[in-house]
């Protein structure tokens, strides 16, 4: 009985020490391996791949945004419909003409709400820590641009699907006000293919086609690798209703507005067109 109770005892010791053990590897798993950031991979049609690392530690929020979105393949088919040489490529726009913004479903499934949706700016000027630099190769948020109306904050936070990646280092303006995500890592070289594509017009004072590829550019597909960790969903805002907006304040139609300033002496009108969702240079 006794020699029973010794083995007993053993057994017990060994399973304890073995669960000691687990527990103490794991924790010095943590601590000693490095967790890999996720890793972009697009390929564009004619063109070849590009691969992305992003940075969650610095704009959590804008990389789970995109990981759901390309992992979600809302990236798939879509285009670079505005190219700029020497300064940036720009794409993800559903409409492909820089109007659009994703949706609910698009994010989180047929299950949701079909409703449009932007995103927290993470930068320095929307109080966010971000020390990321817009340099050459760098991936970053587009988003809306009404501070001319002292309307700072509904464009900060009016991103929503749409990128650009820099081809330039010269563009320390977009640092801080713009939400940077990530770096390119392999194939820059066709980045910077597509931002030389040939395109409708460069004249800025064109009524269309500005900066707008002939062909534009496809997206054949755009997914993450996260290497098994979850970056979770990102908190979504409502979608700033410019025209909406506009219409109540000034009364437009066609989102073109005439503000009518009276005085004793004189009209002074201005024309207002309403904004594209566009990195501004």
């Amino acid at each position: 009985m006794e020699k029973v109770k010794n083995i007993s005892l053993i057994i017990a010791i060994v399973v304890v020490l073995a669960l000691i053990s687990t527990v103490c590897f794991g924790i010095y798993k943590n601590v000693t391996m490095e967790v890999k950031n996720p890793i972009a991979t697009m390929e564009v049609e004619g063109y070849g791949t590009v691969k992305i690392e992003l940075y969650p530690d610095q704009a959590p929020e804008t990389v789970a945004n995109f990981i759901k979105l390309a992992n979600n393949g809302f990236y798939n088919g879509l285009t670079f419909h505005r190219t700029i040489p020497d300064f940036m490529i720009q794409g993800g726009d559903k409409n492909g003409d820089g109007t659009g913004s994703p949706t609910l479903k698009n994010l989180l499934g047929d299950s949701a709400e079909d409703k449009e949706y932007a995103i927290k700016g993470e930068f320095l000027a929307n109080q966010v820590k971000n020390t990321i630099k817009h340099k050459k190769g760098t991936i970053s948020m587009a988003r809306s641009d009404y501070s001319s109306l002292g309307l700072n904050e509904q464009g900060y936070n009016s991103a929503g699907s749409q990128f650009f990646i820099v081809t330039t280092d010269m563009t320390s303006s977009l640092d801080g006000s713009y939400a940077a995500f990530g770096q390119v890592t392999e194939g820059y070289d066709i980045v910077e293919k597509i931002a030389n594509v040939d395109v409708v017009t460069r004249d800025e004072n064109a009524e269309e086609g500005l900066n707008k590829p002939v062909n534009p550019p496809v997206i054949k597909s755009l997914s993450v690798e996260t290497f098994g960790v979850d970056y979770g969903t990102p908190e979504t805002l409502d979608v700033f209703d410019y025209q909406s907006y506009l219409q109540q304040l000034y009364g437009i139609n066609n989102g073109n507005a005439t503000i009518n300033t009276e005085n004793t002496d004189n009209t002074d009108s201005t024309e207002i067109d309403a904004e594209n969702t566009n990195v501004q240079e």
